[in-house]
């Protein structure tokens, strides 16, 4: 785990404390609705070389194509919990070495307060290793790993929000599932639409450390293809693919972002209502790059 002087803890602290007043942390629920409104986590980078800070002024936030009004656009430094979901299943082509290899980038570059937990799935989700940012204890909890069976992805997805993620909310904000296979599902018994419509209802960021397809993307009935999963999983909650094979980078990107480059954007809805499903969208003044969840399921139990 990386080291950071106590210097940037404090400006982290300080910070977040100016994020929290801003928003209204403390008002909010997991759904990310507060008395200040409704509440986005946004990945925001610039690519035009500027240093100014992003305002409110350079994004254009829009519910089923109607713009809304952005009333707060913080910083968010808090510490990370990720969730890393590692396909254990018999025929997933790579080594199990390979695996563990793969998992313990992460252990390497999660910031100071970040947490790692770490579930295997075939049939079942296995806990390997419960919430930790202890690097040595990962090593010692990775040798459970083995590949049996077939891959119940979207049970593992399902098992993973609502028994690991919920219960930190709505006190722990910045929450990420890293996928770590090809994201072929056979025999969940949880439908991927109502997976998918689970993890941006909670605003968890799905990033994708994909493995070669191994069915070649061959058709499969009244199913998606495993790597159109991966895509939709990270593309519709606003997190991002990366190869395996270059697992080090992949977890330096992830583990940078999510410290360095998540904000907290919050706006009221207008002409819209809780009960109906939203498309958002959310764009930025030229050189600025923006990714969040692109929907928000309707408020109904």
């Amino acid at each position: 785990m990386r080291s950071r002087k106590s210097q940037i803890i404090v400006v982290f602290a300080c910070l977040f404390a100016l994020t929290l007043s801003a928003l209204g942390q403390s008002r909010r629920n997991a759904k990310g609705d507060s008395a200040e409104g409704t509440i986005l986590s946004v990945t925001m980078t610039r690519e035009d070389k500027k240093t100014d800070p992003v305002r409110i002024e350079n994004l254009f936030l829009y519910e089923n194509g109607i713009e809304q009004k952005i009333k707060n656009f913080a910083m968010d430094p808090s510490p990370s919990r990720i969730v890393i979901l590692v396909d254990n299943s018999q025929t997933l082509p790579t080594s199990l070495e390979k695996m563990k290899a793969a998992v313990m980038e992460f252990a390497y570059e999660i910031f100071d307060g970040d947490q790692l937990f770490v579930i295997a799935y075939d049939e079942k989700a296995e806990i390997i290793q419960e919430w930790t940012d202890d690097a040595k204890k990962m090593e010692t909890s990775l040798a459970t790993f083995r590949k049996k069976g077939n891959p119940h992805l979207f049970d593992a997805l399902d098992v993973s929000i609502k028994e690991i993620l919920i219960p930190l909310m709505p006190g722990t904000r910045k929450t990420a599932v890293i996928v770590v296979g090809d994201g072929l599902d056979r025999g969940s018994k949880t439908p991927f639409d109502k997976v998918l419509a689970e993890l941006q209802t909670q605003n968890v960021t799905v990033y994708g450390l994909q493995i070669p397809d191994r069915t070649g993307g061959a058709y499969r009935r009244d199913m998606p293809k495993a790597g159109a999963v991966m895509t939709k999983l990270t593309e519709e909650t606003g997190g991002k693919v990366f190869p395996f094979d270059d697992a080090s980078t992949a977890a330096k990107a992830i583990c940078d972002e999510l410290r360095k480059n998540r904000y907290l954007l919050s706006y009221q809805p207008a002409n819209t209502s809780n009960y109906d499903a939203k498309k958002l969208f959310l764009v930025a003044d030229e050189g600025i790059n923006v990714r969040m969840k692109a929907a928000q399921p309707p408020n109904i139990k």
